[in-house]
């Protein structure tokens, strides 16, 4: 009966052993920007902030997800008002084409980044010229927007942007790992960095310290029942 429960203690040790980066792959954090177009806090945020992740390698550890929609509605007649007019709604749409039709985020961002930043320079007539600069063909995002499929996305975002909770309250909207940052979006990189369980790239070096001791905290309190299980463990062994 004894060496049955040793080779219990000891299968059940090993189990317990195993560290989740052992275990299973290192989830991404997730990273969500809600934003319109011409949005000028949104166009300066995409163009001199987002995309600091894609140079300093943060992308690595990120799932980026862009959705074009922000403060728009849907009217009664299933047409789209946007804060910023008719232009604005035709760039959301353009950008939603450009996501789905380039499913790579190095791909579409690099687009999307060529617009915004011709937005700020108030150029926004020029957004063609994006699909030159970011090296990618204009036929698929041109027949996305002709087809009216283009709109088929954007009412797909109205809905996930209106079943946000809590709901949004301004764009850009930055949300990582499900929780807003509210008014700290722009140090988006250190909550980041502080969500990710891995090995933290270079450009988290200064940022996690900066907020990651409350969810350092609360990951400790999650890993004391494990840490019960092994003394429990222990003491079964040594009662063997």
């Amino acid at each position: 009966m004894a060496s049955l429960h040793l080779l219990f203690a000891i299968s059940l040790l090993s189990l317990l052993s195993l560290s989740p980066s052992h275990a299973s792959a290192t989830k991404r954090v997730s990273l969500s920007l809600y934003y319109e177009t011409l949005c000028p806090y949104c166009s300066n945020f995409i163009v001199n902030h987002l995309s600091r992740i894609f140079s300093n390698g943060l992308v690595s550890i990120v799932d980026l997800d862009l959705v074009p929609y922000g403060n728009a509605r849907v009217s009664s007649d299933g047409s789209f008002i946007c804060q910023h007019g008719a232009n604005e709604c035709l760039l959301n749409v353009i950008e939603a084409c450009a996501i789905k039709e380039w499913p790579d985020v190095q791909e579409h961002f690099r687009f999307i980044h060529c617009v915004e930043n011709l937005i700020l320079g108030q150029k926004e007539n020029e957004w063609q010229s994006c699909f030159q600069v970011a090296g990618l063909s204009s036929e698929a995002v041109v027949d996305c927007y002709n087809s009216g499929y283009g709109w088929q996305l954007e009412l797909q975002y109205a809905a996930e942007t209106d079943a946000l909770r809590p709901p949004h309250q301004y764009v850009p909207w930055v949300v990582v790992d499900g929780k807003p940052l509210y008014e700290d979006y722009m140090n988006f990189e250190a909550h980041i960095c502080g969500a990710y369980d891995g090995k933290l790239p270079k450009a988290c070096k200064g940022h996690r310290q900066s907020i990651s001791q409350e969810m350092k905290a609360s990951r400790g309190d999650q890993k004391n029942p494990r840490k019960l299980a092994i003394a429990f463990v222990m003491w079964v062994l040594l009662l063997l």
